[in-house]
């Protein structure tokens, strides 16, 4: 089995992160994501919210930086957490 293509982190699709829309669509739902986690967090410290969802401080810094990917547990925990839906759904073809 070959190894998986290495992927450039989210900031690096577009310009301006997070506050710029990306015209790259994978890149804007990662930017959205990171908008809705710092909106999320509101006034609370990383390591506050870190405590509260069971994910690393470091990991939800590198997200909402754009210099990781995130995966679904990582989601799933930060929405849970949260309490509330987090990962932004894309306007469907017609």
């Amino acid at each position: 089995m070959s190894p998986r293509p290495r992927r450039l982190p989210p900031a690096q699709l577009g310009v301006g992160w997070p506050d710029t829309p990306f015209e790259d669509p994978v890149g804007e739902v990662a930017r959205q994501f990171a908008l809705n986690v710092r909106d999320a967090i509101g006034g609370r410290t990383i390591r506050d919210v870190a405590r509260e969802t069971g994910v690393d401080r470091t990991v939800i810094s590198m997200l909402m930086n754009g210099k990781s990917w995130p995966d679904m547990v990582t989601i799933a925990n930060l929405e849970l957490g949260l309490g509330r839906k987090l990962w932004p759904h894309p306007p469907t073809a017609e």
